[in-house]
């Protein structure tokens, strides 16, 4: 008896081959927008908490897929697990966000370790196992990490900041410390990202939300030079391994960092122009995205004109359907459901 062959579709798009209707998820999509999320989270306490409880974990990944039935699961964390891991004091304030111990001066950062304790990261890998047990064969898992750059300006600043010029003026008057803490961070993420994909996940997404404050000569050395590495590093081990960027705010910038990086897609922001996109990038690689959150918000005809024009733009090359960024937490749940519907309906 021969064994049916399962193919995740989210996949077949990062592989070369495009699909008619466009696989589809949301980032953040496991967070306060769900009532069963907020319910996990009441019981778990802190975020890290959350983050850090495999069972909990696992089942506010698992949440949206029940719900919405996407075509990808994204392991629920947090980038700044890797600095936890580092040895660096990580807390979540509440209406806050995070904090950290700043590495603001040289002699600061150097006190950071130079390897990441893997074995503080097991509740995230135990999540991705229970995670892969659970989910339906087609569906793909991804697992993920900060990119170095966005993860240093936490690092630097202790804090996140409105346009993160602590680690930005560290990088000017003090490139040699502040290339110790991407030097870090780039080999850190390596292995963090292998062992991900030891634990079940399918996909990796290395995400540079802050990418887009830098100017092109840093982003090439900041972004560009340190993402190529990590996509090195991972292959090195796992030649197949499949791995989608996000330097958020920098799609003018995505033809250099296609070429330069070797990941298998990008994804774009809302405020990406399209023929941009579609001549210089799409023609490459996979391209991720990018309805506006706040349209999501919105809903009605709005959003379903923001859905035809995503597909419009993107549906005729290898195109997986996203947000731009991540969905808000007032964002109705009909809302999702009407976007849903409206692109699982499209066959182009």
């Amino acid at each position: 008896m021969t064994q049916k062959l399962v193919t995740k579709p989210f996949i077949e798009v990062l592989s070369g081959h495009r699909q008619a209707s466009p696989p589809m998820w949301m980032m953040r999509q496991a967070g306060r927008y769900l009532p069963e999320y907020r319910e996990v989270r009441a019981k778990a306490g802190g975020f890290l908490d959350l983050c850090f409880n495999p069972e909990f974990a696992a089942e506010v990944t698992l949440q949206p897929i029940r719900r919405f039935g996407f075509d990808a699961a994204i392991i629920f964390s947090d980038i700044l697990v890797v600095p936890y891991a580092l040895g660096r004091s990580v807390r979540f304030e509440v209406g806050e966000g995070p904090r950290l111990d700043p590495l603001d001066s040289p002699d600061k950062v150097s006190t950071l370790a130079g390897a990441i304790d893997l074995s503080k990261l097991e509740p995230v890998f135990e999540a991705l196992r229970i995670v892969r047990r659970e989910l339906a064969p087609e569906t793909t898992l991804i697992g993920f990490c900060g990119a170095p750059f966005t993860v240093a300006t936490y690092m630097v600043a202790g804090q996140g900041t409105p346009d993160q010029g602590p680690a930005r003026m560290m990088a000017y008057k003090h490139p040699g410390a502040f290339a110790k803490i991407i030097d870090v961070l780039v080999e850190s993420s390596v292995q963090y990202l292998l062992a991900q994909l030891k634990a079940g996940a399918d996909v990796l997404q290395i995400f540079d939300t802050w990418a887009g404050v830098l100017p092109p000569r840093e982003f090439e050395r900041w972004s560009v030079e340190p993402t190529r590495r990590i996509v090195e590093g991972v292959r090195k081990v796992v030649p197949g391994a499949k791995i989608i960027g996000f330097p958020r705010g920098a799609a003018g910038m995505l033809p250099t960092f296609v070429e330069r990086t070797g990941v298998d897609g990008v994804s774009i922001d809302w405020t990406a122009e399209p023929s941009l996109i579609r001549e210089k990038v799409q023609t490459k690689v996979a391209v991720q995205g990018n309805l506006d959150p706040l349209v999501l918000i919105a809903g009605g005809s709005a959003l379903d004109q923001a859905v035809d024009d995503v597909l419009a733009n993107y549906s005729g090359g290898r195109h997986i359907f996203n947000l731009g960024h991540g969905i808000q937490p007032e964002t109705p749940i009909a809302h999702v459901e009407q976007m849903v519907k409206r692109v699982r309906a499209f066959k182009g």
